[in-house]
């Protein structure tokens, strides 16, 4: 059974051209817009808007193959409709297209409390179907978060996790080389290190995507250090690195953990169990800090948060210009792949 593939060699996008008609499995669609190199919108024959994917790459075999095996078991994943077979070459498929994604929808308007929970709990639904599976997302921000607006009372009526092309079997050689995955500032510390990663990977890079520009390193992406002040990051928001961290990572990344204590005077620490409730509400701050363990083997489930009681209380937060508890980042950066 192909699912949660590891890497292929990849290769160009495909030659699709505006009005094209391609035929699939379920219907025709023609192509009415591009939003990116290998993404494109088309219209079904009932004139709806979907999202047609495009390249040749293992991501897009590996996208279709996942959602062909878990799609059926949440709403919370965007799902696949149809697969291109005319022309058959470039690769194609055709998925559920939704209003908008969690980076826009936040840089448009902030989010409130509740719908901060909203999202939250619809990306932990997707990511139990597929934790309890044993496949990882590897790529959980909010440029993959989609949702579809309300038409009364509620902002968003759905969310949907997106780009499941990463996603990979917690067994995969990908996953136990720590092989690099997602978007830096989301990414996890194990993964960040390059040591073995798992399901509580996808955890951690929810509770960076729930918060607010907690691991903006403060230099640009092109920067040579740029991975090493997110790394700084986790240690002066979360550390000390747990003594546990020495039964996962090697005397290399044990140096680097050594590096990241002594380069951090006690002035650039800024504890995150330290917040005051002018800037996040005590019980958002205890929902996070259960999260955001150094230790990924310290890190709740997706079925475990999702019994916690911060999705069921109601407590008034106090809304700052800060706040992390009412944010969902502002900010993509791109992909970087670590050093070797």
């Amino acid at each position: 059974m192909a699912v949660c593939l590891i890497k292929q060699t990849a290769t160009k996008t495909a030659e699709l051209l505006i009005g094209q008609t391609l035929r699939g499995r379920a219907g025709s669609y023609v192509l009415t817009k591009q939003l990116e190199d290998s993404v494109w919108i088309a219209k079904d024959s009932q004139r709806e808007n979907v999202i047609v994917k495009s390249v040749r790459h293992w991501r897009l075999q590996n996208e279709r193959d996942v959602l062909r095996r878990f799609q059926h078991r949440t709403a919370y994943l965007r799902p696949l409709i149809d697969e291109i077979e005319n022309p058959s070459d470039p690769p194609a498929i055709v998925l559920r297209w939704l209003d908008d994604d969690m980076l826009n929808a936040s840089n448009a308007k902030r989010l409130t409390r509740p719908e901060v929970k909203h999202v939250a709990k619809g990306v932990l639904e997707a990511l139990r179907v597929m934790h309890e599976d044993g496949c990882v997302h590897a790529d959980v921000k909010p440029k993959n978060i989609l949702v579809n607006y309300g038409k009364s009372g509620s902002r968003f009526q759905e969310v949907q996790l997106a780009d499941l092309g990463g996603s990979v079997s917690e067994d995969s050689e990908y996953a136990k080389e720590g092989e690099e995955m997602g978007t830096p500032i989301f990414r996890s510390p194990e993964a960040q290190l390059q040591l073995q990663w798992g399901p509580p990977t996808d955890i951690w890079s929810l509770g960076a995507t729930v918060n607010f520009h907690m691991f903006k390193p403060g230099v640009p992406i092109d920067h040579p250090d740029y991975l090493l002040h997110i790394v700084l990051k986790y240690h002066r928001l979360f550390g000390p690195w747990p003594t546990s961290y020495a039964e996962i990572a090697d005397d290399k990344v044990m140096e680097v953990l050594d590096y990241t204590m002594s380069h951090s005077p006690k002035e650039t620490l800024t504890p995150f169990k330290n917040i005051v409730k002018e800037e996040l509400c005590r019980e958002d701050k205890q929902f996070l800090l259960k999260i955001m363990k150094l230790d990924p083997r310290d890190r709740p489930t997706a079925r475990e948060l999702l019994d916690d009681p911060w999705f069921y209380e109601d407590v008034p937060a106090v809304v700052t210009s800060s706040s992390p508890s009412v944010a969902i980042i502002h900010r993509q950066d791109a992909p970087q792949v670590l050093p070797a």
